[in-house]
């Protein structure tokens, strides 16, 4: 994926699911996540009918500001436009198993001063990530694309 929407693209990590809590709604789980290197912890809401996921498993997770391969930006045209042609472009969502859209609302500071606290919402599905400013900075109050796959 390496150049591909590279100036889209915000942030990129492998993580493996430590803990899934499905107790509270029928179609939707909490992934208590950490990532590869140990250094950033997540907690990803998801819809475990569209990506039913499994303790072990472990997520690529993307966060885009745009799903164009040029980095262009998707001018209120919605991921899939096939209205103006017949030929569906590429788009990065392509290479992903499970896209939603959202927004970074908010960042705390960590409990220890090394790290943040990074929030952001997908239509009431929640993402919380926590790790330190080196690999979180680029993240910033915005809408954005969750990518994610196996």
């Amino acid at each position: 994926m390496a150049g591909l929407a590279s100036d889209a693209q915000l942030f990129e990590e492998h993580f493996k699911i430590d803990d899934i809590n499905d107790e509270k709604y029928d179609r939707c789980a909490r992934l208590f996540c950490k990532s590869v290197d140990g250094s950033i912890s997540m907690d990803l809401d998801v819809n475990t009918e569209l990506f039913p996921c499994t303790v072990g498993e472990t997520l690529k997770v993307v966060l885009a500001t745009s799903l164009s391969l040029d980095s262009s930006k998707d001018d209120e045209r919605g991921w899939r436009d096939t209205t103006k042609t017949e030929k569906v472009e590429a788009t990065l969502a392509d290479g992903f198993d499970y896209v939603c859209h959202g927004k970074i609302y908010k960042f705390e500071d960590g409990d220890d001063g090394q790290t943040i606290k990074a929030y952001t919402s997908f239509g009431g599905l929640l993402m919380a990530m926590v790790g330190p400013y080196k690999k979180l900075t680029p993240l910033r109050v915005d809408y954005v694309y969750l990518l994610v796959k196996k």
